[in-house]
């Protein structure tokens, strides 16, 4: 396992420190879940599975065109 030294200025760390404590984990693992959320290359699961599942409730584009006006005749060219 790597080990990697930043340098962060006092303001920033108080606010790593306290979202760590806050998440309950330590500030390596908050820093590691961060790092990994940043370069992760795939959706997570939870939003795959959203994939197509309001197919039911969406309007089709015939309903959607039936309620506005329709065009203008247009100028021959």
């Amino acid at each position: 396992m790597g080990q990697v030294t930043i340098y962060l200025d006092n303001e920033t760390e108080n606010k790593l420190k306290k979202a760590a404590k806050s998440s309950h984990l330590s500030v390596s693992k908050w820093v590691a879940g961060v790092i990994e959320e940043k370069v992760t290359t795939e959706w997570p699961q939870d939003v795959v599975k959203l994939a197509g599942s309001w197919k039911d409730d969406f309007p089709t584009i015939h309903e959607i065109r039936s309620t506005t006006g329709h065009d203008s005749p247009r100028e021959e060219l």
